[in-house]
């Protein structure tokens, strides 16, 4: 199946900066910073094949997702935008960049530096989370509408879940409920990691980590990400979760344009 178009969201002007949301999202994860950097960039915020709004692949994992994604950006003229990613999406822009794909990358708690039991955690917490939202859909409104459903439904991926929207909160559990590429994604973080890090280190690179991420342990995994990628600011993100741009889309949306405008 071509990947000449997946569904996206594009917005501002400028050099472009494109987008790239975690496992069982979507591009709306980006809503609360798009506004500021689309004062700045041409802001292309996709949905990767199999979430969101498009369609999926016969296989996916996180090297098909990659390269579907760089499909779309030659198919689209899109030569070397800044890239910004969030746990898988993160790796995929990592990778993107890695091959020469990007003038600079930003990567919020990216997948691949784990040791084998903080990936299996991601795995099983992750794929259980999941499995409770068919059974729950009917409920969901009502249980994500009170702080205590939200904390308790969504601690994995928002610092903050409790001050989190309701009508987000239920938007975030159904984008993953509804994912047809999300088993099989999840199946390939068996072997996702960053295995070369080539043009990388040419580029401007951030990794920023928020230090209330339970689902890619901080403390452990942002070490590791700064072993492997020494060149690179690694930045923290006090009291936010896995998913920071609801917890601190100010210092999120910074994080970023200091990036780019490094480049």
């Amino acid at each position: 199946m071509s990947m000449t178009t997946l569904n996206h969201h594009r917005v501002g002007s400028g050099e472009p900066l494109v987008l790239v949301h975690g496992i069982g999202s979507r591009w709306q994860v980006w809503e609360p910073i798009i506004d500021a950097l689309a004062a700045h960039f041409d802001v292309i915020a996709v949905d990767l094949p199999g979430f969101g709004g498009s369609a999926p692949l016969e296989h996916t994992t996180v090297a098909t997702l990659t390269d579907a994604l760089a499909e779309f950006l030659s198919a689209q003229g899109i030569e070397r935008p800044h890239l910004a990613g969030n746990s898988m999406g993160g790796l995929i822009c990592l990778e993107l960049g890695a091959r020469g794909l990007a003038r600079s990358v930003t990567a919020y708690s990216p997948i691949g530096f784990w040791d084998r039991a903080g990936r299996i955690w991601c795995q099983r917490s992750l794929g259980a989370a999941r499995g409770l939202v068919r059974p729950l859909r009917s409920v969901l409104p009502k249980l994500l509408g009170t702080a205590a459903g939200r904390t308790a439904f969504l601690y994995l991926v928002f610092g903050k879940p409790w001050s989190v929207d309701t009508a987000v909160a239920v938007d975030t559990a159904n984008g993953a409920g509804d994912a047809p590429g999300f088993a099989e994604a999840l199946a390939s973080f068996d072997t996702a990691r960053l295995r070369d890090i080539g043009a990388l280190a040419d580029i401007p690179v951030t990794v920023a980590w928020g230090s209330r991420d339970v689902l890619l342990t901080y403390a452990t995994q942002s070490r590791r990400a700064e072993s492997a990628l020494p060149d690179a600011e690694h930045v923290t993100l006090r009291g936010s979760g896995h998913t920071p741009f609801y917890d601190d889309p100010d210092a999120c949306a910074k994080v970023l344009l200091d990036t780019a405008g490094a480049a």
